[in-house]
């Protein structure tokens, strides 16, 4: 039986959602997901659907969100289904809703020089399956200052002068696995092959188990 994932995009439109959600949703029917694509945030108190998910993929940024929805997509991924997201979409969501950013493990806080910034992307570990054989690599976009957990596993990083910043992490959330990264300022940073790549492994490795 496919494994069952959610999409719910929205929020600011400079961030692209729907055509970032468009492009999620092609890898995960890759992976062989069964997928729910949504452009409402009152799918998350759709108790049938939140019951059945192994995946949630959120693609909202900025916005408000109700406790009616909040407290079904805290819970669901509490109880052993996974989220994962990037950019915006998932760590700049609901600047408010304090838990909704404990669950994501970190929030967006600056991006020294805006869009056109040219850095690198370091790989933590080369062993790391969701980073191994990806490599070191240059973008151009906007670099993530980040306010974070100091619980989140961090899987790549870039520099702020002295400073390393996560780009790509993992958490726990009760039962759920986390997962998260910087990239994809618009749906052109998105669809860069390394940030595809590491994006489809985190789905991967955030979705429910089967044997769940």
């Amino acid at each position: 039986m496919s494994r069952k994932a959610l999409i719910v995009w929205g929020g600011w439109d400079g961030h692209q959602p729907k055509e970032v959600a468009a492009i999620f949703e092609g890898v995960l029917k890759e992976e062989g997901f069964d997928v729910t694509v949504s452009d409402t945030l009152d799918a998350y108190k759709d108790a049938e659907l939140m019951a059945q998910l192994d995946l949630i993929v959120p693609v909202w940024t900025m916005g408000e969100i109700s406790q009616e929805q909040l407290r079904p997509l805290l819970e669901t991924v509490r109880a052993g289904c996974g989220i994962a997201g990037c950019h915006g979409g998932m760590a700049d969501s609901f600047r408010n809703e304090v838990e909704y950013q404990y669950m994501v493990g970190g929030q967006w806080v600056a991006h020294p020089g805006n869009d056109g910034v040219r850095y690198d992307v370091n790989m933590v570990r080369e062993d790391n399956p969701l980073t191994s054989g990806i490599g070191d690599f240059e973008v151009c976009s906007e670099k993530y200052y980040m306010h974070v957990d100091p619980a989140i596993e961090v899987h790549a990083t870039t520099s702020f002068d002295d400073c390393k910043m996560p780009v790509v992490w993992t958490k726990k959330w009760g039962e759920g696995r986390v997962y998260y990264n910087t990239l994809g300022h618009q749906a052109n940073i998105v669809a860069m092959p390394q940030t595809l790549e590491l994006m489809r492994r985190g789905f991967l490795w955030a979705a429910r188990s089967q044997e769940a």
